[in-house]
Parts: structure tokens; sequence; C-alpha cells
């Protein structure tokens, strides 16, 4: 489903017509695990709700970027990857590394409790920001 053909499309259809491969976007997650232990116990529901705010209000802020233009040309493509922190310090003390590189990302906070829950970031091709979340495993 494309709603527009705009430069971006025309670039990556462009290198896929040359042979080369166009780069693969992923949207990362950083979500606080802690939230679905005790004391917390938050149930999953919140919790996907509190990644899936991160994500939307991340791609609305750098919608206008290539990179995020690119991602939503193909819905049916688009990768994300959820990651987990271990608390709320670990998670602020990510995004503020991503503030210091200029790494776009948002830190979602949970209204009117103004707790920090979950980091998305714009997509990025993985290399660009792999250094910066490897040590983050996969959220189970």
């Amino acid at each position: 489903m494309l709603r527009r053909v705009g430069p971006v499309f025309r670039v990556v259809r462009k290198m896929a017509a040359s042979g080369a491969e166009p780069q693969v976007l992923v949207q990362y997650l950083v979500l606080r695990k802690d939230l679905s232990q005790a004391p917390f116990s938050w149930p999953a529901g919140a919790l996907v709700a509190q990644a899936c705010h991160a994500a939307t209000a991340a791609l609305h802020t750098h919608r206008d970027h290539p990179h995020t233009a690119a991602y939503l040309q193909e819905l049916g493509r688009m990768r994300k990857v959820v990651l987990e922190a271990p608390d709320e310090t670990t998670l602020k003390e990510l995004a503020e590394t991503l503030q210091q590189k200029n790494i776009d990302h948002m830190l979602w906070l949970e209204q009117p409790e103004n707790i920090a829950t979950c980091i998305a970031l714009r997509p990025y091709p993985k290399e660009e920001v792999g250094q910066y979340l490897k040590k983050f495993r996969l959220f189970k």
C-alpha cells in the first residue's frame, strides 16, 4: 500500500534497479522490564500500550525524516525490535546517551504519574544505532 510516490520511494526504487540493496530500516524500542514485575505488576496490555505510544510518537515527531518516510512507504515490511531495560534509571541513562549522540528518539512518559516507560527511536539502519543498544536483550 503506497500513499504517495515521493522522492524517498524513487531513491529506494532506483537503488533496487541498479542492483544496490536498499537499507533495511528498523525501529527500536526499549521498554522497562521492571514494570511487569512486583511491586509494579503492570498487565501485559499496559506495557504493550506504552511501547505503542512511544513508537507512534517517534514516528510522528520524525515524520519528515527520509528514513521515517521510507519506513512508512511499505507498511507490510516494517521492522520493529523491542528490547528491555531493567529499570527507569537505565532507561533514562540510555535517553541521555542517545541525546548526546544526536540519535532521534522519544522517551515516553506515562501521565499523570510522569513515569518514564519506553524509548522509541525513529527508524534507523541498524548499523547506525546498534552500538548504543547492544547491551539490551530482547524483551521477554
